[in-house]
């Protein structure tokens, strides 16, 4: 009995002693940091989201619930027109796009919003409505920045990548955009804006989400390499001087085909007919004297 007691004994003398104590606060802190930091940030994350998802909310019944409805379910008018459609699913991406480049709030509703140059809502304040309107329900997120962003790319790679997004441009958007992206008319009163200058992160969006009477092209229809391919061609028409002089907008063959015509040749005909006249007059004159 007494050989059992004695390493009892030493082991309690030790356990009383001032390093035992400091050992115990020791292993308090670091059970206690690391149970923090394994359940700590998700859930500061997931009260940052809900805070703002109400902050998005009370932003949109202010701006955006007469059109939209006070849920994002839409509002119709007394004929059944649409006055705005369901938000239910457009995704925080359509968000950005519309309200980042001022389209909304619209001054009126029509087949095809304007960009304007002042925008409504700050930074914070639209993606706190991107945030309200993701929670509707499942749809596109705003993109990463690796995905629109052309920075640090090689001369090699960036000539490789206009050649490849000039043949997805000319296929997929001239009938829209015009072959340089100067936009054009369409049907039913729409029209296809100019897209030349306009920020990658918004001309990625507006092929994620498709605004207006633009086609959707999601990630499924053209990846995010062919989109980035498609920005760097249009990034490389800013960079090409426009030779001529007048470039009539780049609309196209056609109207360039028909202003030959109508003042190239009409002018010619213009000044052959004058020379004609003068040529007469002069022989009439020389004739009566």
């Amino acid at each position: 009995m007494r050989l059992l007691n004695r390493p009892l004994g030493r082991l309690s003398r030790h356990r009383r002693g001032p390093v035992a104590g400091l050992l115990v606060v020791l292993l308090g802190l670091l059970l206690t940091g690391g149970l923090y930091a394994a359940f700590s940030p998700a859930s500061a994350q997931e009260d940052n989201s809900a805070a703002q998802i109400k902050r998005g909310h009370q932003l949109f019944l202010v701006g955006c619930s007469f059109c939209h409805g006070t849920n994002g379910e839409g509002v119709k008018t007394l004929d059944g027109n649409q006055l705005g459609p369901s938000l239910v699913g457009v995704g925080a991406a359509a968000v950005d796009f519309q309200v980042g480049t001022g389209r909304m709030p619209a001054t009126q509703p029509g087949p095809q919003i304007p960009q304007k140059e002042k925008v409504s809502y700050t930074p914070d304040e639209i993606a706190d409505l991107a945030a309200y309107v993701a929670s509707l329900g499942p749809g596109p997120a705003i993109p990463n920045p690796s995905d629109y962003d052309l920075s640090g790319i090689s001369d090699e790679k960036r000539q490789e990548m206009i050649t490849q997004g000039g043949e997805i441009f000319l296929t997929n958007c001239t009938a829209c955009h015009n072959f340089e992206g100067s936009g054009g008319a369409m049907p039913r009163g729409g029209y296809a804006p100019k897209i030349r200058g306009v920020e990658p992160k918004y001309i990625f969006e507006a092929m994620l989400t498709g605004p207006q009477a633009m086609d959707n092209f999601s990630n499924g229809n053209l990846s995010v390499d062919e989109k980035r391919d498609i920005i760097a061609y249009l990034q490389s028409l800013e960079d090409n001087p426009d030779y001529g002089g007048f470039g009539m907008g780049g609309i196209g063959p056609v109207s360039e085909g028909m202003f030959a015509w109508i003042v190239g040749i009409g002018s010619l005909v213009g000044v052959a007919t004058w020379i004609a006249a003068h040529t007469a007059r002069s022989s009439k004159e020389k004739s009566q004297s």
